[in-house]
């Protein structure tokens, strides 16, 4: 592994776990796995993601009448998944998960703290009313550090996994996605997703074929 490369880790708070406010499925097998990593010597720089919105935020259902989770609206002039409330700032769900050696980060980013802009990707918000997507800093954070590849595990697969991994991409990072250790919320797309991603140039591996 390249001295240059980063552990990225999406969104692994106990919202997104069994039992939480909108539980990924078989979330909670990917733990050990991300534990290996984030106790690896194999990469210098450590990042965590962690949503972290508050009550009023425009991605809960919750907050707009006659809708229902999972239920599609068009906000800022792109299509919005609304989510059941989840990850609410303070709330034990939203924390990150207390089992995991996050002494070993360096850094956690938190996103999604606007209530009118969600916030998937761990590098830059989704669209907002002036029609761009603020970007949150990490890319300058890695930069800084000299990071020039990056490996992306997490929560979830079809969403803010796959959001953080295509924009680490495009923002010029080589970047590999640790296919066995994500879930998506939806599993059906998920051989469309990995054709999608690859087309990308996302490199798609497991922990074993890391040699971690």
């Amino acid at each position: 592994m390249s001295r240059a490369t980063a552990l990225l880790v999406v969104d692994v708070q106990p919202d997104f776990l069994p039992g939480g406010h909108l539980a990924v499925g078989e979330g909670d097998r990917i733990l050990p796995g991300v534990r290996t990593l984030m106790e690896s010597e194999a990469f210098p720089v450590k990042v965590a993601t962690q949503d972290w919105h508050p009550p009023e935020h425009a991605s809960f259902a919750s907050n707009h009448p006659d809708t229902e989770p999972f239920q599609t609206i068009q906000l800022h002039g792109h299509e919005q998944v609304l989510w059941p409330d989840h990850c609410v700032q303070g709330s034990p769900g939203a924390r990150l998960h207390p089992d995991m050696p996050w002494k070993e980060v360096h850094a956690v980013i938190r996103k999604g703290t606007d209530p009118q802009v969600d916030s998937y990707s761990g590098f830059r918000n989704n669209w907002g009313p002036s029609g761009d997507r603020p970007a949150t800093g990490l890319a300058g954070y890695l930069r800084e550090r000299e990071v020039e590849a990056v490996v992306v595990c997490g929560l979830a697969r079809d969403y803010c996994v796959r959001w953080t991994a295509e924009d680490a991409a495009e923002a010029g990072f080589q970047t590999t996605l640790v296919w066995d250790l994500t879930r998506s919320v939806d599993p059906s797309g998920d051989d469309a997703l990995r054709r999608e991603l690859e087309s990308r140039g996302i490199h798609i591996t497991t922990l074993q074929e890391l040699e971690i």
